[in-house]
């Protein structure tokens, strides 16, 4: 994850954040136009995330419901004024695009595939978001019929040549979508963070709860694809997680959905 050293944080914190980051170096994480992210460099170092009004909140409740489930981070506070600002703790260790990872990419490939099969293995009875899939299809059908999405993909975007055609495959395939197991929502390389390969902590679960594996499944093959440059690791995923838990129909279904994001 890349850090840049800044000067100051530029937005009015909210006093108790504010406190802590006086005196201390700070640096800017970002990687997203939607949120800002900057590191604090205190008491083994320090999250800030910032962003629109209410826009965190689903995040935070999740990054706090991984946490007790030993699957992520602290959050140390979370405030929602004018805009909402998210500090959690910093998890030990590099996340999976460090180039020692990516470096040896059939054990990077096995490590991702056992901690998605543990993580969709969990108890989800006492998940605070039981309907990822409702939200996941509203989306994506609002997306396409308010004509929200990028056509610069076109041809081949997740295999579609078109809008029209991957919403067809996408209306056709969406009752297949079920709620049974605890997703991440995003998972990505950038995402998951190893402390010298033994696994530390999810972060960015903003997309997380309960919802369909083939939306991990996907992504998980995806990053594998878009940060090695090769899709030669992609059957190797899918077969160290499980073939028996794998539907092709319900990830082409997804795929389509993805188009509209």
């Amino acid at each position: 994850m890349k850090k840049t050293l800044i000067s100051k944080i530029p937005y009015n914190l909210p006093f108790n954040i504010e406190k802590i980051c006086c005196g201390k170096r700070i640096f800017d994480s970002s990687c997203s136009p939607e949120a800002k992210v900057y590191f604090i460099e205190r008491d083994g170092g320090m999250y800030l995330k910032c962003a629109k009004k209410g826009t965190l909140k689903r995040e935070a409740m999740m990054t706090d419901y991984f946490h007790k489930k030993g699957l992520g981070t602290e959050v140390i506070d979370y405030i929602s004024d004018k805009q909402d600002f998210m500090l959690t703790r910093a998890v030990a260790g590099e996340d999976c695009t460090h180039k020692d990872y990516l470096s040896t990419p059939k054990k990077l490939c096995d490590v991702m595939a056992d901690r998605l099969r543990r993580l969709h293995e969990l108890d989800i009875s006492d998940c605070p978001i039981q309907d990822r899939v409702s939200e996941y299809i509203s989306l994506a059908e609002s997306n396409y019929l308010s004509d929200n999405y990028d056509k610069s993909h076109f041809p081949d975007s997740f295999g579609y040549s078109s809008g029209e055609e991957a919403y067809k495959y996408f209306s056709k395939g969406k009752r297949l979508l079920k709620n049974e197991v605890l997703i991440h929502g995003d998972y990505c390389l950038p995402n998951i963070v190893l402390n010298d390969w033994h696994f530390s902590g999810f972060i960015d679960l903003g997309n997380a709860g309960v919802g369909d594996r083939h939306i991990d499944l996907f992504w998980g093959r995806w990053t594998l694809q878009f940060n090695l440059g090769t899709d030669e690791f992609g059957d190797r995923f899918f077969d160290s997680y499980g073939r028996d838990k794998i539907n092709e129909d319900i990830l082409k279904t997804v795929a389509a959905a993805e188009v509209f994001g």
